[in-house]
């Protein structure tokens, strides 16, 4: 995606830090009902399903609204979309504090969802602004808007320990409405939506901008997506119902080991697009689905009593990880999360140049609605197992299908661009004596 000549350094920093900023603010709102769900569910005595539904609502809205966002942010620029789309949710949240039944809380939650939404509009705005070069590394930065899950997680049980939850959901109503003036009056229109403006230019028929997920390889992204994003939005849910429950810390603590997961991958992510423009999104890939492979599998193991025969009689031994360790290794899991959710958004704008919007919309509604289902599915496997870990036990089993379909994908790609690799082999020996044979 080319930018115009005329925009300069400081036009550029400002679209990406404001954009980054009302990113977070928006992903503050959108994961709100994780923490004073809580509240409402002692409030209005719903059960722990009608919990893990309320909490999945928003995050429904937020990832099926990413495509059309997208696709819009495309036609009418991203700056009046993310303007429009933050007053909207700011609507949304003032009305929450006046909501007293459970199905109104749902309707109101897919209003909140639409906050989820904005990354799709902030990925088109942010890229117009920036060459190829540099569009891993400026998506990187934007991603650290993610923060906002982490800000939620941490501040809103400190406001709930001396306001109730209708006061907290006011506070956010005027952060996200004061956001919302403040992008709109200090942004520019991008450069590419300028361009095509000036020039009287016509927008592409949706069924244009719709042809790229025809592509496999659209859908594979969004799969690499549904683990990295969706994972990482159905943990941010899940981890403090499941602290709470398995290690019997309170809200607050709760909170607190929730953001130590959030708030690092968060701010990490940004080193990822950095990393995957001068190593390559590919390698970063690799990295990402295998280090989470080992992570998740470390997690996935419950406190296990062991009795074995011995020599001399039974044997009885304990593997009952520490809440610190279980800690350290989620700090692990959600860095490496980072780096992939970066990787995979470093490949749209180098593939899809002219169709960012559609196919950023569209991963990151496949990824989005990992976050949904997800935390539905851990309640799901967590009353028919009966182990706290099998969450982890879930994700494993994705993280294993992702790494083995990206790596088998990429090996086809090489056959296929390069012939000569299908009769190579990895033992040298074999090869000299093929050369050989081969030799006249």
């Amino acid at each position: 995606m080319s930018t115009s000549p005329v925009v300069t350094p400081s036009q550029r920093s400002r679209a990406l830090w404001l954009s980054t900023v009302a990113f977070g603010v928006c992903f503050a709102v959108w994961v709100i009902y994780s923490i004073i769900g809580v509240e409402l569910k002692q409030e209005l005595g719903f059960s722990d399903s009608a919990f893990g539904l309320l909490v999945a609502t928003p995050i429904l809205t937020g990832s099926l609204s990413r495509l059309p966002l997208g696709i819009w942010s495309e036609m009418y620029g991203g700056r009046l979309v993310y303007t429009l789309l933050m007053l909207v949710v700011a609507a949304c949240v003032f009305t929450l504090p006046f909501v007293s039944s459970y199905p109104m809380l749902l309707l109101v939650g897919l209003g909140l969802g639409l906050a989820g939404g904005s990354f799709a509009v902030g990925v088109v705005y942010v890229s117009a602004w920036f060459p190829k070069e540099r569009q891993g590394t400026a998506l990187g930065l934007f991603g650290m808007g993610n923060v906002g899950a982490a800000v939620t997680s941490f501040g809103a049980p400190q406001l709930l320990a001396f306001m109730n939850w209708r006061h907290v959901a006011t506070v956010y109503g005027v952060v996200m409405l004061a956001m919302a003036f403040v992008f709109w009056f200090s942004t520019q229109q991008d450069p590419l939506t300028r361009n095509r403006s000036a020039g009287g230019m016509s927008h592409s028929s949706m069924r244009e901008r719709l042809q790229p997920l025809r592509n496999l390889q659209v859908w594979r992204f969004s799969l690499y997506y549904f683990l990295v994003f969706g994972g990482f939005v159905a943990l941010t849910s899940w981890l403090p119902r499941y602290y709470i429950g398995a290690n019997g810390v309170d809200i607050r603590m709760a909170g607190i080991l929730t953001a130590s997961f959030a708030l690092p991958a968060a701010v990490i992510r940004a080193i990822g697009g950095v990393l995957s423009d001068r190593f390559g999104a590919r390698t970063i890939m690799y990295v990402a689905f295998g280090v989470s492979v080992i992570c998740l599998f470390l997690l996935s193991y419950p406190n296990t009593q062991y009795v074995v025969d011995g020599i001399h009689g039974p044997i009885a031994f304990t593997i009952a990880p520490a809440l610190a360790e279980r800690v350290i290794v989620l700090f692990v899991l959600g860095f490496v999360m980072s780096f992939g959710m970066a990787a995979v958004f470093k490949h749209i704008p180098t593939y899809y140049p002219d169709h960012v919007g559609a196919v950023g919309g569209m991963v990151g509604m496949i990824g989005g609605l990992g976050g949904f289902f997800l935390p539905i599915a851990f309640g799901v496997v967590n009353d028919w197992i009966g182990i706290w870990t099998s969450c982890f036990m879930l994700l494993f089993g994705i993280a294993v299908i992702n790494l083995a379909w990206m790596h088998f994908a990429i090996r086809r790609i090489e056959r296929k661009h390069f012939p000569e690799m299908v009769g190579e082999t990895d033992l040298p020996e074999i090869m000299g004596a093929t050369a050989s044979s081969r030799t006249p």
